[in-house]
């Protein structure tokens, strides 16, 4: 069972490193750059993160189900938001928000470290293979839905592939099934890259969060984006994974990346194609806040419902 103060501490200890990369961006300003943070963490930090995933369980055919399982909710819950998007927004922008931010979620950041807080180092093989389903939602769907159809999908995937995560990811699931042993050493060197790297994305969270402006937001997709992020996705997806033979803490891991705040990669991509990024963000902001709540009506879902 896990235990409110437990969970209190758990997402406590995650928002202190968030709150120190907005105080460090409040302090220092222009001397802190939000796009070295990022640089450093995707090319050098994140495929640590990665590695070390792999290297906590042996693969079984279970691991891949639960991916296959995490894009069946996916495009499964995004073709009628799509359409949805279309009846509530005139603005293309708005529409394009509506789609696609509520199903990037911040699975990396916030969500393989609370899972090591929640469900114990067992949910780091689920968490990072999770986290790699999600990079290539972000970067296959969402490039395409913040774009509006005007950006190539063959450049998209190969955008992809020289992403260090993606190759960094395919050796060590390659190593992981060969059944090759790495010694304690080198199994030690990657937890330690890992968990610089997960501290490094929540600090590089907080520099981004600095600034924003929530009263900027329009109301409607303010409503609409956070009501289909923390009611509407997380019910159906409980109700898909309750027709799965998961186990009851497996699909407990799964609703827990599907809950997870809006994720960062959201900016990148409303930057990139001048899709209202201070609104984006400011719905990241309040997605953060909103999300110590909902955590916890989670934590009393799965303890009755889940019975872990």
């Amino acid at each position: 069972m896990l235990s409110m103060k437990a969970t209190l501490l758990s997402i406590l200890f995650v928002y202190v490193f968030i709150a120190l990369g907005y105080l460090a961006k409040r302090i220092f300003k222009e001397r802190i750059d939000p796009k070295t943070l990022t640089l450093m963490s995707v090319y050098f930090m994140q495929p640590f993160v990665s590695v070390w995933g792999f290297s906590t369980a042996t693969l079984h055919l279970e691991h891949l189900y639960v991916v296959g399982i995490y894009f069946g909710i996916i495009l499964i819950l995004l073709i009628p938001s799509v359409f949805i998007a279309k009846m509530l927004f005139d603005d293309p922008k708005e529409r394009s928000i509506f789609a696609i931010a509520g199903f990037v979620g911040n699975t990396g950041n916030i969500g393989i470290p609370l899972g090591i807080a929640l469900f114990g180092e067992q949910s780091v093989i689920y968490t990072t293979l999770i986290n790699l389903a999600n990079v290539f939602v972000v970067y296959i769907i969402g490039t395409y839905i913040y774009s509006r159809g005007s950006f190539d999908i063959k450049t998209s995937l190969l955008n992809i592939i020289k992403i260090p995560i993606i190759p960094a990811s395919l050796v060590a699931m390659m190593i992981n099934l060969s059944g090759m042993i790495l010694p304690p050493q080198i199994l030690e060197f990657f937890k330690m890259g890992a968990y610089s790297g997960i501290v490094l994305q929540l600090f590089l969270l907080g520099t981004f969060l600095y600034g924003i402006k929530i009263r900027e937001v329009h109301p409607k997709l303010f409503v609409g984006t956070l009501s289909q992020k923390f009611l509407f996705v997380p019910l159906l997806s409980a109700f898909i994974l309750s027709l799965s033979t998961l186990p009851p803490t497996v699909q407990a891991i799964i609703l827990m990346e599907m809950i997870t705040p809006l994720a960062v990669a959201n900016i990148n991509l409303a930057s990139l194609y001048d899709c209202r990024p201070q609104d984006v963000t400011a719905l990241i902001l309040i997605s953060t806040l909103l999300f110590v709540p909902v955590l916890f009506v989670f934590v009393w879902i799965i303890d009755h419902f889940y019975l872990i």
